[in-house]
C-alpha cells in the first residue's frame, strides 16, 4: 500500500477514535473500550482484517505508550491537590499491590488448578490500575479531593513495582528468592524516584534560565525530559515507570513558561498512546479464543474486584484517616485498561507456557468488568455518600499578563448548599490581589460590581497572584461554609 493511503487510514482511525471519546465520555465509560472495539474490528473478526501477531512489537510499542501516558498523566496532575494523599497512595502502590497479587494468584492456583507460576503471572499483570482508565472517568466527579488525588497518584505509582514482579516471573522458571525481589523492588523504586525528580528539578531551572526561540518547543522539551528520564532510570538498573512519572510531575508543577500550552499539549500526546496502544491490542486479540475464557475470566475478576482489591485498599490505608464510604469507593474504582494488557504481552515474549491463555484471561477481565464498574462509579459514590469538597479550579490559561504577573485563573463554583449565596462581592474580603473578575450566571457572563450579590449556580473567574492564592482560596471555603461572618465563628477555611 502506497504512502498515501496508509495516511488516510490513519487520520480516518484517529478522527473515529475522537467521534468514539465523545460517545464514550456520554455513557461514562472509559474509552479504551471503543478504542479496543475499533482494533478488534479492524483485525481477525472484521470484515478486511488485518493481521497482527507480533507479541514483542506489541509489548514495545505498548510499553512506549504507558510511558507517554505515565508523562501525560504527571504532568496534567495537580501537585497541591494529590500531595496530601501522597503517603497513602505510595502505601496502597507497594503494600497493597503485593496483597492483591498474593490473593489473586492462591485463588488462581486453587479455583483454577493453574500452575503456580501462571497463576502469579496472572495475579501481578491485574494488579495496577490504569492511570488512563483512572483519568478518563474519575476527573469527571464530584469527589473529596484527598480521595480523587489518592487514585490518581496510586494509578501512576503502582505500575513501577508490578513490572518488576511480571519480567522476573516471566525470564525465570523458578520461585525467586522473595527477599532478593523485595531488595530489588525497593531500590528499583527509590532510584527512580530520585532520577525523575532530578531530571524534573534539572530540566524546570533549565526551561526558565534559557529562552527558546518558539513558544511551542517548550512543550516538546517537556516531554523529552519525562521521557528521557525513562531512559536514564533504565541504564541505572531502576524504575524507568518511577522516574517518568516523577519527572513529569515536578516539571507539570513548576513555573514555567507556557505552561498552559505545555499541559495541553501533554493532553494530545497521552490521547494519542491511548488510541494508538488500545487499537493496536484490539488488533492482536484473537476473538476466536476469547469466549473460552470467560468462565476463568469471571471468577478472577470478581476475586480481584470483590476480595483483592477491598483487601489491597482497607488494610495501607489503616491510619490514614480515610472514612469508611472512602475506602469502599477507592476499592472499587479500581479499574483495569491498557497496563494489565500490555503486561500480559511480556510472558508472551518470553514464551511461558500457557502465556496466550493468560491474555486472553486478561481481555476479557479488563472488558467486562470495565463495564462493569465504568458506568456504576457516579452511583458508587452517591452510595458512599461521597461529595466534592469544592476546592477552586485551576483552568489552563495562555495569556502573557497573568505569567508575567505570576498570577493563576481560578474557577469557582457556588453550590446549592453554600452561604455564599447572597453575599456581595466586596464582602468576600479576598486578601489584596485577588479579585472576582466575571461571573458566569444563567448562561450569560458579567463583570460584577463591588455590590453584586452571589447566587448559587454561579460561577466565579477569580484571578490571584501566587502568594495569596492559598489564602484566597481558604476565604473562599470559609465564606462558603460560615457566611460572610465566617471569621467570628473561628473558621478559617482549612
Amino acid at each position: 500500500m502506497h504512502l498515501d493511503i496508509w495516511l488516510l487510514l490513519g487520520a480516518s482511525l484517529v478522527l473515529c477514535a475522537i467521534v468514539a471519546v465523545r460517545l464514550s465520555h456520554r455513557a461514562g465509560l472509559p474509552t479504551l473500550l471503543a478504542y479496543m472495539g475499533i482494533g478488534l474490528f479492524m483485525g481477525e473478526g472484521g470484515p478486511f482484517p488485518i493481521e497482527f501477531h507480533d507479541a514483542r512489537l506489541a509489548e514495545t510499542l505498548g510499553l512506549a505508550a504507558l510511558v507517554l501516558i505515565l508523562a501525560e498523566g504527571g504532568i496534567t496532575t495537580d501537585w497541591r491537590h494529590v500531595r496530601p494523599s501522597v503517603p497513602a497512595a505510595l502505601a496502597v502502590s507497594t503494600i497493597g499491590t503485593l496483597i492483591s497479587i498474593l490473593v489473586v494468584g492462591f485463588a488462581a492456583v486453587w479455583l483454577l488448578d493453574m500452575d503456580w507460576r501462571l497463576a502469579f503471572l496472572l495475579a501481578a499483570v491485574l494488579a495496577p490500575t490504569d492511570a488512563a482508565a483512572v483519568f478518563s472517568v474519575l476527573r469527571r466527579l464530584p469527589l473529596p479531593s484527598r480521595l480523587s488525588g489518592l487514585l490518581e497518584a496510586e494509578s501512576g505509582f503502582n505500575d513501577a513495582p508490578v513490572i518488576i514482579v511480571v519480567v522476573t516471573l516471566s525470564t525465570t522458571a523458578a520461585m525467586p528468592d522473595l527477599l532478593e525481589l523485595g531488595g530489588i523492588m525497593v531500590y528499583e523504586l527509590i532510584a527512580g524516584g530520585v532520577v525523575g525528580f532530578l531530571i524534573g528539578r534539572f530540566g524546570a531551572y533549565a526551561l526558565r534560565s534559557v529562552a527558546l526561540p518558539a513558544s511551542g518547543l517548550y512543550p516538546i522539551a517537556v516531554l523529552s525530559l519525562s521521557i528521557g528520564s525513562y531512559g536514564a532510570a533504565v541504564q541505572l538498573h531502576a524504575s524507568g515507570f518511577m522516574a517518568v512519572y516523577v519527572s513529569a510531575l515536578v516539571l507539570g508543577n513548576s513555573r514555567l513558561p507556557h505552561r498552559p500550552a505545555t499541559r495541553g499539549f501533554a493532553e494530545g500526546v497521552g490521547w494519542l498512546a491511548q488510541i494508538g496502544v488500545f487499537v493496536m491490542l484490539g488488533l492482536l486479540a484473537s476473538p476466536s479464543d476469547l469466549p473460552g475464557q470467560i468462565v476463568p475470566a469471571l471468577i478472577i475478576g470478581f476475586i480481584l474486584l470483590l476480595v483483592a482489591r477491598p483487601l489491597s485498599v482497607m488494610i495501607p490505608t489503616l491510619g490514614f484517616g480515610l472514612t469508611l464510604g472512602e475506602k469502599l469507593f477507592a476499592s472499587w474504582a479500581g479499574l483495569r485498561g491498557a497496563v494489565p494488557i500490555v503486561l500480559a504481552t511480556i510472558p508472551m515474549v518470553e514464551r511461558v507456557p500457557g502465556s496466550e491463555t493468560l491474555f486472553a484471561i486478561v481481555f476479557n477481565i479488563v472488558v467486562v468488568f470495565t463495564l462493569l464498574q465504568g458506568p456504576t462509579l457516579p452511583l458508587a459514590a452517591r452510595w458512599c455518600r461521597l461529595k466534592d469538597d469544592e476546592e477552586a479550579r485551576e483552568l489552563g490559561v495562555e495569556a502573557a499578563p497573568l505569567e508575567q504577573l505570576h498570577a493563576e485563573l481560578l474557577e469557582v463554583r457556588v453550590p446549592s448548599d453554600s452561604r455564599l449565596n447572597g453575599v456581595e462581592i466586596f464582602e468576600l474580603r479576598l486578601p489584596q490581589g485577588a479579585s472576582v473578575t466575571l461571573i458566569v450566571r444563567d448562561g450569560g457572563s458579567f463583570v460584577p460590581e463591588p455590590t453584586t450579590a452571589l447566587q448559587t449556580g454561579d460561577t466565579l473567574l477569580v484571578v490571584t497572584t501566587d502568594q495569596v492564592r492559598d489564602a484566597a482560596e481558604r476565604r473562599l471555603r470559609a465564606v462558603s461554609r460560615r457566611g460572610k461572618l465566617a471569621g467570628w465563628f473561628g473558621e478559617t477555611g482549612m
